[in-house]
Formats: C-alpha cells, sequence, structure tokens
C-alpha cells in the first residue's frame, strides 16, 4: 500500500508526497511533529501536517536566510536565531569566521531533540561550542535583551499559532532594541503567490521600524508555489548594494555573491503587493 502525505496548509491548494516510512510521530506541548522519508525529497520535518525542511531542498533556505543578513553586516559576531529548532540556520551561520556566539532560541525542545536524532545534516552544528541553546518564548527572549545582538534571524513556523505573535509590528520594535547600532534582522516572509497579504503586511511593519527594509526572494521546491519571500530589516547597511569583493571562505550550494545582490531584483507584481 502505498503511502503519501498531503500537505493542506491553504485553503484550496496541497502538495503531496510519497512517503517511504515514518521515522518518527510526536504530540509535543506545542503541536503535532513527523518526521517522515520520502521517495523525492528524502527525510523531512512536519509540524502541524505542514513541511519545514527536507534533507534534499534545505540548504536553500537556510543559506539565504543566513548568508544575506551576515555578508551584509561589516562584523557579526553575536547572533540570534528566533525558531529554527532543526538547526540549519545555526550551520550556516557558524561558518562566519567574525561570528563568536550564536544563540538558538526555540520554544519547542522536542523539535531540538528530533532533528538532532534523525535530521543529523542539519543540526550537526548545535554542539559547537559557540552555540548557545535556549529553550523559551523568543519574544519574550527578544524583550529582555537590549542593544546585544548583532544580527537577529526570524527562522519561524507559518504565520498560524504559536508563531503568529513572530509576525507582528510591535514584535519588530522590540527587534529593533535589541539590535546594536549596525544591527540587521531578517524573518521568513511567506509566498507571494498564496499570502501576498503576510508579505504586504511584514514588510511595511518592518518599513515602519527600520530606516532600510528590502525583499529578497529564493526558489524552494518544497514551499508553496516553490518560490519564497525574505524580509530583511536593517539599521544602517542596505544588503542590495553593499559590496562583497571577497571570495567565499566557504562553500555554499545555492548562495553566491552575485545571487546576493540579484535576489533583491523583484518581479513586477511582488513590487506592486509591497505598494
Amino acid at each position: 500500500m502505498d503511502m503519501w502525505l498531503k500537505e493542506g496548509q491553504l485553503e484550496d491548494t496541497a502538495m503531496t508526497y510519497k512517503i517511504k516510512e515514518t521515522i518518527c510521530r510526536k504530540k509535543t506541548p506545542y503541536q503535532d511533529l513527523a518526521i517522515v522519508d520520502t521517495y523525492a525529497f528524502g527525510r523531512m520535518l512536519i509540524l502541524d501536517g505542514i513541511v519545514q525542511t527536507t534533507i534534499k531542498d534545505e540548504y536553500v533556505y537556510h543559506e539565504m536566510i543566513s548568508h544575506i543578513p551576515l555578508f551584509t553586516h561589516p562584523n557579526p559576531e553575536k547572533i540570534l536565531v528566533v525558531g529554527g529548532g532543526d538547526g540549519g540556520t545555526i550551520r550556516e551561520v557558524l561558518k562566519h569566521p567574525s561570528v563568536k556566539k550564536a544563540i538558538l532560541c526555540e520554544i519547542d525542545k522536542v523539535v531540538i531533540d528530533e532533528c538532532r536524532n534523525h535530521l543529523k545534516e542539519i543540526s550537526c552544528s548545535l554542539d559547537d561550542p559557540r552555540c548557545e541553546i535556549f529553550v523559551g518564548d523568543g519574544i519574550n527572549y527578544v524583550h529582555e535583551h537590549k542593544n546585544e545582538f548583532d544580527v537577529i534571524i526570524i527562522d519561524s513556523t507559518d504565520p498560524f499559532g504559536a508563531a503568529e505573535g513572530l509576525f507582528g509590528g510591535s514584535f519588530y520594535k522590540e527587534i529593533y532594541e535589541a539590535l546594536k547600532d549596525e544591527g540587521i534582522f531578517v524573518a521568513q516572509t511567506e509566498s507571494p503567490f498564496f499570502l501576498p497579504h503576510v508579505v504586504k503586511k511584514v514588510f511595511s511593519d518592518s518599513k515602519n521600524v527600520f530606516p532600510i527594509t528590502k525583499l529578497f526572494m529564493a526558489a524552494i521546491p518544497t514551499y508553496p508555489s516553490g518560490y519564497w519571500s525574505f524580509t530583511i530589516g536593517s539599521k544602517k547597511y542596505n544588503p542590495s548594494s553593499i559590496d562583497i569583493s571577497e571570495n567565499l571562505s566557504f562553500e555554499t550550494k545555492y548562495y553566491t555573491k552575485e545571487l546576493h545582490k540579484a535576489s533583491f531584483v523583484l518581479p513586477r507584481f511582488i513590487e506592486d503587493i509591497l505598494k
């Protein structure tokens, strides 16, 4: 008998994946967690029925949400990642030699534990001595740490349930205060095809707080539409016009210094969404 995962986070659209086996499934205090092995994308983390990351395409998301802000900042030393319990963003952040400390603030410890057990390629840097793991609410954590971080990365799930507060305008004011004078924040901000109102709201809320706000795009096959937006807010540096002249000191699979700037060139329909 064939087993299929049907992801139905959108009312009128679904994505389906043929499953080899279910590796684990647990009801955590916050959500339903499953890790399955699929034929097309390998092992896959699913939270509340929604695909979060897969072995085959995770590098796109994790490289873009990490390297765009860290290469924009001239000397990123202390980084906060809110969410991202799979560890992929921490892995990419710690590739930057300037980083002295990266804090992972994840509300659901079970996500961290199961990704360590079953998604080792992604979670492999969580034991790095520069990584500090804090299990708790990201909104409260940001509120309690002022003028402390060079970069804050909001690596959240979709804007429903426990993650909804991470998409609010008041939270971006808290992020601004938690950043140092040259600070930068970035968040994943959904599909402009399916959730244009979320893209517009986050961009507008960020623009009301940060002097520089930009949107950039990446192609991620397992996210709805395969075309994903990220919003970046910066106190000082424009991520779309910085000079990245030196060669990368580490290998990437998606990010390049040429792509860094190209990802900010938006199709007309997205420009219209942001107006």
